[in-house]
Order: structure tokens, then sequence, then C-alpha cells
């Protein structure tokens, strides 16, 4: 212990703060956060709660079709980003006998569902948004707005001509392989017959909204929704604000995540009274948008999207740069924390692990206690402002950018119930949310415990896959993804999914779907101009691939992931170690992951799969 110290007091001799004190800070808030029911806490929006899921507001009622018969090359079920580009990217090569298929009435995906005031992306607009340069578009500003957002998966679905190619409003209810066929044979609540050669599941991570399973949850007789079906025919105004119908409503907003950060400064400025119930604080950033220099923008060369991209890709990974070329609040927390931390003494490329990982824990201890500090910088009261304070690590949860949502705290209408001590809302009655014993009598509960992001496959997507002899991918995957580079599976032909799990990892979702449709497209191309019937992933190299995940994944971020606050990123305090690691990313990162893709496809023997 006494080594410790000296070697911290030699490294940082100016520390203004004690770490053992704040690690065991850390570790008594984790543990008054922690449930012994893990992700069990949450409910499926199924069954009696399946209207905060199903139901779409955004169309008018009653819709009705006659019942499609097809045969085709192609089937993608999805039509968020990661659908959008699979089927563009298709559509690049040539492949057009295809059809997308969609639950919701237009394209969008998430940013269909996500209409809630104040909704917005924090990756910035040049990265995020694809296809900028095929389509021509230039963002209005840094950051984009969920408007602007959904207006460009439209820009893309009519570049590519791809309304004609898709079925919406309706959603898959079982897809099975025929071996007889050599086909997929996907079923609808519409009765559908559809048969197609590939099947492409694009689902997306964050399709499917989430609840928390507090007792009394169907017993409130006031109205309720969920942040993904935002209903203003209640609110009143748009995603702009305007929620003047609130004037006279006590509202209860349950969850203070991304989504909460983002429509709770909207909320506070029109109901009467706003409860917000807090488990756990979001780390709360600067956001510092602004609009786009036009100049600029039409200065960039060719090629400068992907560029960026991988600039940014490599800016969090700690890959050595020439320059930040995004330079906002995920990259600044990267190079603080990350590898740059390294370039402080001479000698720096000789740091040995110990002291790679004491430099980035100081660093991370530094930045939260400047985020800590904002908020007493923005609340003016101080039980609110202590309530407000994160005590983890900066990415045990997604950081969050708002500038206003820790100021809306500071409104004599606005209430902060702290539930961190009773892990949870104690209950729901008729008429009022129970927390800490006490009944906040309520007239709307609004729902922002986001999506079902880390619990079962199964349970994210509401349909099965049956592939060979009737086997479930679901229960192919009991045990943990099972996969060729999260793509496809063994006992699955011709099937591929667009995923998050054992593939390359990056907070810019839609960069990482993007090379995955390259690399899906690529492949069915190949396969229907070589003339096979069949191409699957071998039982060796789906073992291969699993243990190649694990093996990368070592125990580090497990143990640091053990460490942090219960949320989605681990499970609620469950991080599993062994063969629970093989649902990791890939650990080397996107650029290397993306690159091994090309290289597999450069080689062109299609290696871990086989042709019929």
């Amino acid at each position: 212990m006494a080594g410790a110290r000296e070697r911290l007091h030699n490294l940082f001799p100016d520390l203004d703060f004690d770490p053992d004190v704040l690690r065991e800070k850390y570790r008594k808030e984790r543990d008054r956060r922690i449930r012994a029911d893990g992700e069990s806490q949450y409910i499926e929006a199924a069954d009696a709660f399946a209207h905060y899921a199903d139901e779409d507001p955004y169309v008018e009622p009653g819709f009705e079709r006659e019942p499609l018969d097809l045969d085709l090359d192609v089937v993608v079920i999805g039509g968020g980003f990661s659908g959008l580009m699979t089927a563009a990217r298709l559509k690049e090569r040539g492949v057009n006998n295809f059809r997308l298929i969609e639950s919701g009435g237009d394209f969008g995906g998430t940013w269909y569902w996500n209409r809630y005031p104040g909704a917005q992306c924090d990756i910035e607009s040049y990265c995020y948004l694809p296809l900028l340069e095929e389509t021509g578009y230039m963002p209005k500003e840094k950051y984009s707005y969920a408007p602007e957002i959904f207006e460009h998966t439209r820009r893309v679905g009519e570049y590519f001509d791809l309304y004609s190619h898709t079925t919406f409003q309706t959603r898959v209810t079982e897809v099975r392989w025929l071996e007889e066929k050599q086909r997929w044979k996907v079923s609808t609540q519409r009765n559908d017959t559809i048969l197609t050669r590939f099947l492409i599941q694009a689902t997306g991570p964050a399709n499917r909204p989430k609840l928390p399973g507090i007792p009394g949850i169907a017993d409130f007789k006031g109205h309720s929704f969920h942040t993904s079906r935002w209903e203003y025919g209640y609110t009143g105004g748009d995603h702009h604000g305007g929620l003047t119908k609130l004037h006279d409503k006590r509202v209860a907003i349950i969850g203070t995540g991304a989504t909460a950060i983002q429509c709770v400064p909207f909320l506070g400025a029109h109901a009467q009274k706003l409860y917000v119930f807090q488990r756990t604080p979001s780390s709360v950033d600067l956001r510092g948008n602004k609009p786009t220099d036009a100049e600029w923008y039409n200065q960039q060369q060719s090629g400068w999207q992907r560029a960026r991209r991988e600039n940014f890709a490599a800016v969090l990974t700690g890959q050595p740069v020439v320059q930040d070329l995004v330079a906002d609040g995920w990259t600044d927390i990267a190079r603080r924390i990350g590898i740059s931390l390294m370039n402080r003494r001479p000698d720096a490329g000789n740091l040995d692990m110990e002291e790679i990982m004491l430099r980035a824990e100081i660093a991370d201890y530094q930045k939260m206690n400047e985020i800590r500090a904002r908020v007493n910088g923005e609340v003016t009261k101080p039980d609110a402002a202590e309530s407000l304070k994160p005590w983890y690590r900066q990415f045990c949860k997604r950081p969050t950018f708002n500038d206003e949502y820790l100021a809306t705290f500071s409104r004599p209408n606005v209430e902060l119930v702290d539930v961190a001590d009773a892990k949870g809302v104690e209950r729901i009655t008729a008429n009022a949310v129970v927390a800490n014993g006490k009944a906040y009598e309520v007239d709307c509960i609004i729902f922002a415990t986001g999506f079902e992001i880390t619990t079962s496959a199964h349970r994210r997507v509401d349909f099965d896959t049956l592939g060979r002899n009737g086997l479930s991918l679901y229960d192919h995957w009991k045990d943990g993804f099972r996969t060729l580079h999260g793509l496809s599976s063994h006992n699955f032909p011709n099937w591929f999914t667009i995923g998050i799990n054992q593939n390359g990892l990056s907070p810019n979702m839609t960069s990482m779907f993007d090379d995955q449709a390259i690399h899906v497209s690529h492949v069915i191309d190949a396969v229907l101009k070589s003339g096979h019937s069949i191409i699957e992933v071998s039982a060796e190299a789906e073992e291969a691939w699993v243990k190649t995940i694990i093996k990368l994944a070592g125990s580090g971020a497990s143990s640091f992931l053990r460490d942090c606050t219960p949320g989605y990123y681990n499970r609620e305090g469950r991080t599993s170690t062994g063969a629970g690691m093989q649902n990791a990313p890939y650990a080397p990162g996107i650029n290397a992951f993306n690159h091994l893709l090309a290289a597999w496809r450069t080689k062109g023997d299609f290696e871990g799969m086989e042709l019929d």
C-alpha cells in the first residue's frame, strides 16, 4: 500500500483529491443501486403492455391491404438505418429483386419512433448521418435533431428508390427455412406468403421499448406512454416544445438516461408539476451545438465522410491520429482518459500496464470531478444538486451532452425524487407513483426507460427464426451468440443479421451498420453470381470466432464493468465472465474489424463459409 501511494504521489504530485476516497464512494453508490433481480426488473412491452410498443401514433388507424404472394432473392427485415443501408448497398451492386419489411409507417427505425421533444443524436451529424456524399446532403448543425434525421432516412429511401421495394406497417411473425425449397418463408400478421433465397435481419439494437416492472404498473388510471411513442395529442406541441396541454397536469417521468436528459427541459417548462424519478444520474456534459459552416462543408474532398468516421473511431480506441477531426465531448473524454495519457513523460512508450491503468483512472476521476462541479454551477437546490452528481467511471454509462437539463431542476415546479436507496420506485397506484414511502399523485406517467438492448435476443426480436430441422436461432444462442463475424450462424443458411454483438462496436452505430451492410451485400451478390444456391457458416468457423471473441475480450473490460453502477452496459451489475463474454464486441475496435472484413472479401474464397 505504501509503495502504491508513493507511486501515485510521484506520478501526480499536485493531485487535489484522494483516489482511495473516490473508489470507496463509487463502490458504495454502486451497491446502493444493485438489485437482486438484475435485468428481470424490467418487463416486456407485450401482452397487457403491448400497446406501449405495438401502437403507432404516427399513422392513420385501420390500415388494411391484400396479402402478398412473393418469391424473392432477398428479404430485409427492418427499415431503420441498418436495413436502409443494407438495401442501399444491395442496390449499388445491382441486386434488385428484394423486399424490405418494416413495422412502422415509414423509414427511420429508432428515428421514426423517437419523436419526443428535444430528441437529438449525441454523435455529430457529419459522422452519424450516413450516405451524405451519395445523397449530396449538408446537415444543418453539428448535432442533428430527430426531425432532420428522420427526413434523412426518407432521403436515402428516395435516392435509392427503396420505397418501391418496401412494405410498411407489417410485422414479421416468423421466419422459417424450407429445406426442400431452399428458401426462407417469411410470415407476417397480414397473412403474406413470402419466399426468399436470402434473409437479412436488420431490426436494430433499439427497436423494442423496455418497461420497468414496478408493482401496480397496470393499475394506473391516468394517462401513460413510453417516450418512443410520444403522445402529442395529450401533451400538445411538437418536437420543438410547446407542450401547452400540460399546463394543468402533474407529470411523472421515470428514468434519467439519454432520453430524459433531452425531454425533461420541455416538460419542466410546461407541466404544472413535474416529478423526475431517478435511480442513477447521468453524466451530463456541455453540448455545444452549432450550425454547419457551409464553406467548410463544401470544401470536403471525395471520401471525407469515411475518413472522418474512421478518425472518430481511432480517437475513441486510442489509436494515434495527426488531428482529432471531430473534436467534441466524446473525443475529449477519449483523449484524456485513453492512450494520450502516455504522452505525459518522455519514456511514455515504456509504461507498464499498471501505470497505464492508473493514469487512465486518475484522468477519469478528474473528468468526472468536472462533471460534478458543473452540477453545482447549474442547480440552485442543494439536495437536488447532490442527487444529480454521478459517482461512477465515465464509461460505466453512455455519457450525455445537454445544455438545459441540469438548470431545469432549479425551477420551482420541478422536483427530483431520488430513489437510489430504495433501488427504484416502490409501486404505482391508480393515481400515484409511490417512492420512498410517499405517494406522488399524478395525472400522467411517462416511461423514459429506454429499449431492450442487452436482454435476451428473442426478447428483443418478437418473432422466431427457425433454421435447419426447425432449430430456433434463440436456442442456438441460448448460451450466448454463436456467429462468424457477428453476421451469420451455422445451421442458418443464406441468413445474415446486422447488429452489435461479436463485431466491431462503436457509439456511432450507423458506421457499424454501413460496413456490415457492405460486407453482407458483397457476399449475397457473389453467391448470386456464382451459380451456387446456399452459403452457410461452417460449425468449425463459428466455434473459432466465438473463441476469438472470448479471448480478445479478456478480463479487463469485464472487471471494469463489474465495478460500475448498474445499467444496461453491465446488464444491471450482472457482468459475465468466461463463456458469457462471447456476446462481447470485437475488442480491437471497429476500424480493425472493418479491415478484417475487407481482407476477407479481397481473399475471395469465402473462408469459414460453405457453398452448396
